[in-house]
């Protein structure tokens, strides 16, 4: 069933379409609970819950999204409206899950939530660890970034550090995965992806079905992100045994013990995000030491079954 606008429409109608349907839903399935997650959903849905007479309403803050993290007078007006219509929903909520703390204290700073609201920080949505076994390590040291093909997810960090490290050490490999959103205004151009692209360095593979397939096959996980809130697609590839490496930024730099199961490295940085993948070529002991360290964080810490049971208490659902 698909309810809803594109994740960045700017049309006011489309999202007030979007509230009128979810409206009628909850009224007519009645639900004792419900939980948005995502910008979209977490607004008008918890507003429409309430309308309806849901006695259990839960947000979950997923990341804050590019009205929070753009600068600029083209989305300072963005930012201002998305920042009221969380304040005018959140005070609705029986609960406000986040999935990083950072996020917590940017949203109690800006007062979109009231101070003593019952809030509480997760660790992000979890990861099936059956799902998501540990994989051979493959011989050559490959590279792999999985993420929308936007700015905000260092795609153009991780393809500038790749030319860098190719030079060095010909025989590493550097792949993208994902899919393309045009409709996103951070996204990156076709154009501009097929000039990276063209020297051979960066292999983009487009979008998969089945992503532990391409983790599997590379030695090394990268997201150079800007921001989230917690990365699925890094939880994954610690389940499967991968080192990691990822900025020190909020949602990324909790995925990573510096040095133990990865490196954090600063945002926007191609230079230092080169030198951490040098790191792992030049001692390539460390890829099997901190990809078994990246395994038994995820399984201490990001059991989806227990993440989610820790939504449930915390939420009183």
């Amino acid at each position: 069933m698909v309810l809803g606008p594109g994740r960045t429409s700017r049309n006011p109608f489309d999202d007030l379409r979007y509230f009128w349907k979810l409206l009628r839903l909850c009224r007519r399935l009645r639900p004792d609970a419900l939980i948005g997650y995502t910008a979209k959903p977490v607004i008008w849905g918890s507003l429409a819950g309430r309308m309806a007479g849901v006695e259990n309403v839960v947000a979950m803050i997923t990341g804050l999204g590019f009205a929070f993290t753009e600068n600029g007078s083209a989305h300072s007006w963005v930012s201002v409206l998305v920042g009221r219509l969380y304040r005018i929903a959140l005070r609705r909520c029986n609960s406000v899950v986040f999935q990083n703390p950072d996020d917590q204290e940017e949203f109690v700073r800006r007062r979109l939530i009231r101070r003593g609201s019952r809030t509480f920080v997760v660790k992000g949505s979890g990861v099936d660890l059956h799902e998501f076994r540990p994989a051979i390590l493959p011989d050559s040291p490959i590279f792999l970034l999985v993420a929308r093909v936007l700015r905000d997810k260092g795609i153009r960090e991780f393809c500038e550090a790749a030319m860098r490290v190719k030079s060095r050490y010909p025989e590493s490999s550097f792949r993208l995965v994902g899919w393309f959103d045009p409709e996103n205004p951070r996204a990156v151009s076709p154009v501009e992806l097929e000039s990276w692209c063209a020297n051979g360095v960066v292999e983009y593979r487009g979008p998969v079905e089945d992503v532990r397939v391409e983790m599997a096959q590379c030695r090394v996980y990268v997201l150079p992100s800007y921001r989230e809130g917690t990365p699925r697609t890094v939880l994954e590839a610690m389940a499967m045994g991968r080192p990691i490496i990822t900025t020190d930024a909020p949602g990324c730099r909790e995925t990573v013990r510096h040095g133990w199961n990865g490196y954090l490295v600063p945002v926007r940085d191609s230079s230092a995000l080169a030198s951490a993948m040098e790191s792992f070529i030049a001692e390539p002991r460390l890829v099997e030491k901190m990809g078994a360290n990246s395994r038994q964080l995820v399984e201490s810490a990001y059991d989806g079954r227990r993440v989610a049971q820790t939504i449930v208490d915390g939420a009183e659902l």
